[in-house]
């Protein structure tokens, strides 16, 4: 699978957040904030990996019926991936 820049740059704002995190917990920044800051870091990182199941899957059922195959195995798969990202 081929990740576009988009992903790429995803996962850089992640990083950034992340960083930020834990500049403030280096500056004795109140708990609650902190705590707010790891909570959008943890939706942005399961909308990332929502977008990665979804591109992949998106991809699996082109092939599947491209090569007149089912693609239930694919859709599966990719439950299996959103169920463990949980």
């Amino acid at each position: 699978m081929e990740y576009s820049q988009d992903m790429k740059n995803r996962l850089k704002r992640l990083e950034g957040q992340v960083r930020g995190v834990l500049r403030m917990m280096e500056e004795g920044n109140n708990c609650k904030d902190v705590v707010t800051q790891l909570s959008a870091i943890r939706s942005a990182t399961d909308r990332a990996i929502g977008f990665i199941v979804a591109k992949n899957l998106e991809s699996c059922i082109r092939e599947a019926g491209e090569e007149g195959k089912n693609a239930e195995d694919a859709i599966q798969e990719a439950v299996n991936m959103l169920v463990k990202s949980r």
